[in-house]
């Protein structure tokens, strides 16, 4: 009898414990080597979704371990995949937003040269045809120049540096569809300016020579209305 208490107190504790048990499992609170689990399941299954080009799914199950498992060794990579799943379905605002966070959020990561990369990329596959406004070509200049100047010797540099000459190319190509356009308004003085900010702002991508020429043939036209200025003024006199 006198055993009885240790016996009743020795299955309060089991029932305790058991109980405890299958509140972690009801709250969502798993053990480590089950949140890895779980967090495993879910990337392979985001990963297999991504491989069959089902972004929006991939971008879910990323989210998931985010939401689920955010101190698990794959958060980390789930947040990358998922701007790279919003890149993917030409989301770019939203994923330049993600890129932006990744690399405020791991400063020190091995993928922060990628996530410029790509903020950059995002802006680039916004830039629109020459006579449009150039303002996500600027933004694109931008953060390629800040990928190269941080991380020089990183590949995503060396592709950096590709888009970037494209960046200029694209810019130059629009001042001279606006300078050229100017001219033909005979607005000569707009023009001029237009033709000496290209040769003076922009390495020599192609565009160098019809430059010059369209600035002589803008100095040739304003000499021209010069001239006849004084005429005018002659005769008055």
């Amino acid at each position: 009898m006198d055993k009885n208490p240790y016996i009743f107190r020795w299955i309060l504790c089991l029932m305790v414990a058991f109980v405890f048990v299958q509140g972690c499992s009801w709250f969502g609170i798993g053990t480590e080597k089950e949140d890895i689990r779980g967090a495993e399941q879910l990337m392979q299954d985001g990963m297999e979704k991504w491989n069959r080009g089902d972004y929006e799914g991939a971008a879910d199950a990323f989210q998931k371990i985010k939401d689920r498992y955010p101190y698990s060794k794959y958060a980390v990579q789930a947040e990358l995949k998922m701007a790279d799943s919003l890149f993917m379905r030409q989301l770019y605002n939203e994923a330049y937003d993600l890129y932006k966070e990744f690399e405020k959020l791991h400063p020190k990561n091995p993928q922060v040269p990628y996530a410029i990369y790509q903020q950059g990329m995002c802006h680039f596959k916004q830039v629109g045809s020459i006579d449009r406004d150039q303002s996500h070509t600027w933004l694109a200049r931008d953060e390629f120049e800040r990928l190269i100047k941080r991380f020089p010797k990183t590949k995503f540099a060396n592709q950096g540096r590709r888009k970037l000459r494209e960046c200029y190319i694209k810019l130059a190509e629009h001042d001279l569809y606006v300078g050229r356009f100017y001219f033909k308004a005979k607005r000569y003085k707009a023009a001029e300016g237009r033709f000496l900010y290209i040769l003076q702002n922009y390495p020599d991508l192609g565009q160098y020579h019809e430059a010059l020429k369209y600035l002589n043939k803008c100095e040739a036209e304003l000499a021209k209305i010069e001239e006849n200025r004084k005429k005018e003024s002659t005769k008055r006199d």
